[in-house]
């Protein structure tokens, strides 16, 4: 492949003036759309040698046969001509979004004579107003039936509607006092759209107002003996506390905002959309990402919040964001000519705001590992993942078993390893491994170590009795050393973790076992002696198979790891602040032995060198609490 693409404009003939480029392929398809405020400077990042290029990115520009720009007047026309773009020609090669707009909304047909609340996972009503989304269609139905009762306004379909105003019967939900507009009689036109505008204001976060309101309403009425009045007002003020009683109070009372938290790794992203109003939680949307290019955490942003206002009237007065986007200031103003009044985009960086961000990533990092393991947990999806990775790996059959290492260390201490185990695309938990090294060179001799000790045993019948190299966790049965022979190995890590590997393999004279590595950073596969690596298919299977192992390897290779590092004297006297290497070798000589250390109260650690009151104290706390903790 050569190293400079065809299609490379000279670099003079790029502007250097902001616009928006597309890449097509030699059909003519939109591959890519994206813009910059320098058209020159980010269109020279595609055509760098090849080799340099994310291996997302190198795929997309070898995939290309063309690149085509438009040159605009401010940083804001390209921020809306690129959103126009995308939505016209659905690039493939931009971020994919998978929520498929399936949330129920609560909507009210504001262009309606008397309009009326409904539920509908429609956003293209005309004239509606929006609430939510609301995660499951029932919370809207249940908000609903208590809003009307605060605010009756219309519930009742258009059809019974008219007929109701054409014979001057009610409809029959208001015969039963469950719709409240002009067709139940009990109301006219300008009333209802009163009742509406209520209805709206309180949604949208008035509702200190209409309680203070309510609460006089009552007790007047209570003092002119107007009993039945009174237990009206009661019975509203009991429906609006059932409504705010479903969503607390987050942030302050008079906040509107948007909050994203947003969870991603190399190739997914997850995106926990939460919708505040009055300072509650108004709605809340998960949208499940593809990135079918690489881009960074403040591009992704960038993109989530063009996708969430693009086509949306309901902008906030303030946006709150993991990590401001490169165009903060355009995406601002974009959004002010939106909403015709300032919006402002923030990081949340402390109290409240730090917070709910906090819970909003925590439910983005839950939902992005159900996204990814949603296919795995489909037999049919399984079975294609394994016949995928059959077919990548040229094996003779599916690998029906499969074992991935990961190492694990801490500046070159407290090295480990782990083994997890999938059988027929599932983890199988019971059969997972650590092992512990303990003189290494490096990641490679690590590895090497690991299946050494490993394959020793793959052509051996399982024992009762466990291996003592083999670190067992606390509060287990023995296990046996291992079971049962695996069809492919895999690795985390490039050619030098794989080269290490299949030199276990030939060592130790194991045969007809597969082997390959994942290197994370271009998530691509590398099989032994090989030059260059396989690339699976964005939405194969067998991707999403073997990512899982991986990630799961390097969970339990860290959750291993760390339980060692408590145990460990110098990892705990490295956590002690204004400790260093140096006055951690004088601590050790001069009290020549752990346990001596420990027992040392603070006015003998301060015999030492270096060591004053205070780091003396804060040692010897930081000592008995280590024991404390020790296993």
């Amino acid at each position: 492949m050569a190293d400079v693409l065809p299609y490379k404009p000279r670099t003079g003939e790029i502007p250097t003036d902001p616009g928006v480029y597309r890449f097509r392929d030699s059909d003519g398809r939109v591959l890519y759309v994206g813009k910059a405020k320098n058209l020159r400077q980010r269109l020279s990042n595609y055509f760098a040698p090849l080799r340099t290029l994310h291996e997302r990115t190198r795929r997309m520009v070898t995939t290309a046969a063309s690149v085509e720009w438009t040159v605009v007047a401010t940083d804001v026309d390209s921020l809306q001509l690129e959103y126009m773009w995308i939505k016209e020609f659905d690039p493939p090669f931009n971020v994919r979004y998978k929520d498929d707009k399936s949330y129920p909304f609560m909507a009210i047909t504001l262009a309606d004579e008397a309009p009326r609340v409904i539920v509908t996972r429609n956003r293209r009503i005309p004239g509606a107003k929006y609430f939510g989304p609301y995660p499951k269609v029932w919370a809207v139905h249940d908000t609903i039936e208590l809003m009307i009762r605060a605010f009756p306004i219309r519930t009742c379909s258009d059809s019974s509607y008219r007929k109701a105003m054409q014979t001057g019967r009610p409809c029959f939900p208001g015969q039963i006092g469950r719709c409240g507009g002009p067709c139940s009689m009990t109301c006219t036109i300008e009333e209802h759209r009163a009742m509406v505008d209520d209805f709206i204001a309180f949604m949208e976060g008035g509702d200190e107002r209409f309680t203070r309101e309510l609460t006089k309403r009552m007790r007047e009425a209570s003092a002119a003996m107007d009993y039945e009045a009174a237990a009206k007002y009661r019975d509203k003020l009991a429906s609006i506390d059932a409504v705010l009683g479903k969503s607390a109070l987050v942030l302050a009372a008079d906040e509107d905002a948007d909050l994203f938290g947003i969870a991603e790794d190399e190739l997914s992203a997850a995106v926990q959309h939460f919708v505040i109003r009055g300072g509650r939680v108004r709605g809340v949307r998960a949208t499940a990402i593809d990135k079918e290019i690489d881009i960074s955490g403040p591009e992704l942003v960038d993109q989530v919040l063009q996708r969430a206002y693009g086509e949306s009237g309901d902008i906030p007065r303030r946006i709150l964001v993991p990590s401001l986007p490169d165009d903060a200031a355009e995406l601002e103003q974009w959004l002010r000519e939106k909403r015709g009044r300032k919006v402002e985009i923030a990081v949340a960086q402390r109290g409240q705001r730090a917070e709910l961000m906090r819970t909003a990533t925590l439910n983005a990092t839950q939902a992005l590992i159900r996204h990814k393991t949603k296919r795995t947990s489909d037999y049919v999806a399984r079975t294609q993942a394994l016949t995928d990775l059959q077919d990548a790996l040229g094996m003779d059959e599916a690998p029906l078993r499969i074992e991935c290492y990961d190492i694990s260390h801490l500046s070159g201490t407290n090295v480990v390893a782990s083994m997890v185990v999938f059988e027929d695309g599932l983890p199988r938990k019971d059969q997972y491994r650590s092992f512990n090294i303990t003189e290494t060179t490096d990641d490679t001799d690590s590895m090497y170590q690991v299946l050494m000790r490993r394959l020793a045993h793959v052509d051996s019948a399982p024992e009762p009795l466990p291996d003592p190299t083999i670190e067992a966790v606390a509060g287990e049965k023995p296990r046996p050393r291992f079971a049962y022979r695996p069809q492919l190995l895999i690795v985390d890590g490039g050619q030098p973790q794989v080269a290490a590997a299949a030199r276990a393999l030939r060592d130790s004279g194991a045969t007809g076992i597969a082997l390959c590595g994942i290197a994370k950073r271009l998530e691509e596969i590398w099989l032994p002696g090989d030059d260059f690596p396989v690339i699976l298919p964005r939405t194969s299977e067998a991707l999403y198979l073997v990512q899982r192992l991986r990630d799961e390897a390097h969970r339990f290779a860290i959750t291993h790891q760390r339980r060692r590092r408590r145990r460990d004297i110098s990892t705990v006297l490295s956590e002690v602040p204004g400790l260093g290497d140096a006055r951690i070798k004088a601590l050790l000589k001069h009290f020549g032995s752990v346990a001596k250390l420990r027992a040392a109260d603070a006015e003998q650690i301060q015999e030492v060198p270096g060591i004053g009151p205070a780091l003396a104290q804060t040692i010897q706390a930081r000592l008995s609490k280590g024991a404390v903790e020790k296993p």
